[in-house]
């Protein structure tokens, strides 16, 4: 049997993570049952055999993976905020900024597919599931991570992460229904209170 050429794999590579790209922007945008592969074909400028080629499971894999495209997605943000500034209130509050220029950068369109996937699927499609209880668990880690580096207690800072992917997650909520940025500015507010009040070992 030939080999496959090195450029035939970057091609099929390039494919599939055109592929994941448009399932996640479309559930995003639409959601999870009026997202179809013929319409993910479409927005990836691939076939729908192509689609089936490299996701024989159909749409529900191709869920999953853009799932845990745009859980590393959201939590590179994370990072980038968490990162920014010592202080981990100013950091919490910086993450809420950055979602807030990225959604209104997309007209409001650009949510997290993995809330909004989840929500819609939640008891009927378990490998959904079971993907956003991953990423919702990843990204309290990281959270969790920068509070206990400020000497904030484990078991405080971890129960605080949650309140802090919470608010993130409602504010993005709010903020796409009301094509309105203020909810997660607001949120950036309150989010650096409640870390500035976490009591420290």
């Amino acid at each position: 049997m030939a080999a496959t050429s090195p450029l035939h794999r970057s091609s099929d590579a390039d494919t599939r993570r055109r592929i994941i790209r448009a399932t996640a922007a479309l559930l995003q945008q639409q959601g999870y049952e009026s997202t179809s592969v013929k319409r993910i074909a479409g927005a990836a400028q691939a076939s729908p055999s192509s689609v089936y080629h490299f996701f024989p499971g159909g749409k529900q894999e191709l869920a999953i993976e853009a799932m845990h495209h745009g859980a590393r997605e959201f939590g590179e943000m994370l990072a980038a905020g968490l990162a920014s500034a010592a202080d981990p209130a100013e950091a919490t509050a910086a993450c809420a900024l950055l979602l807030a220029d990225d959604l209104k950068r997309s007209e409001w369109s650009d949510g997290c597919p993995v809330a909004v996937t989840a929500l819609e699927t939640i008891g009927r499609v378990p490998g959904l599931q079971e993907a956003a209880t991953q990423a919702l668990t990843q990204w309290q880690s990281l959270v969790t991570a920068k509070l206990t580096e400020s000497g904030i207690a484990p078991a405080a800072a971890r129960s605080l992460a949650g309140t802090v992917i919470s608010m993130l997650e409602g504010a993005e909520l709010l903020s796409r229904v009301t094509a309105d940025d203020t909810p997660l500015r607001d949120a950036a507010v309150h989010l650096g209170q409640l870390v500035r009040a976490a009591p420290r070992i």
